[in-house]
């Protein structure tokens, strides 16, 4: 497995990946490709960084969308994280992890925030994220919606 920058041709594969977990939203799919254009259309801007996972034989395993948070000294956010189906329970979403958390000490960052969901679908991604040493900082009830609330974890680097 090959950890790259995001190139054009990925856009579509990274849809289709983010379509076919069942997890997001049509509204949480839209902001994710935004985000894709954003890292594509301005890479100098350096707002948000995008990893892909590729196998050996070229194919799209798994992405991730990072950035350093606005107006902070050495904090980031993970914006998404997601693994294709084929290659889910492979260490696709650790390695990605364990990639963008290099990348981020070597840019002197000190935190790691990562916003998610309270509710059932995001109980594998909430487990994910304790399994790799982040811990839960704050919850906002009925964030997101009513019974949905915000879990933001941390982690320090």
């Amino acid at each position: 497995m090959v950890i790259r920058s995001l190139i054009p041709e990925d856009k579509p594969k990274i849809r289709r990946i983010v379509e076919q977990m069942g997890t997001f939203n049509k509204e949480e799919i839209r902001v994710a490709l935004e985000l894709l254009d954003e890292a594509l259309s301005y890479p100098e801007r350096r707002d948000y960084y995008v990893r892909c996972a590729v196998d050996e034989l070229g194919s799209l395993a798994g992405y991730i969308c990072f950035g350093p948070i606005p107006m902070t000294h050495g904090c980031y956010d993970l914006y998404w994280i997601a693994v294709g189906k084929r290659f889910s329970r492979q260490g696709v979403g650790g390695k990605l992890l364990g990639h963008m958390e290099d990348f981020v000490v070597k840019k002197k960052a000190r935190r790691i925030y990562v916003d998610t969901s309270s509710t059932t679908g995001y109980e594998a991604a909430r487990s994910f994220y304790e399994k790799h040493g982040y811990r839960v900082v704050c919850v906002l009830d009925g964030f997101y919606r009513q019974g949905d609330h915000k879990m933001i974890f941390v982690k320090e680097v």
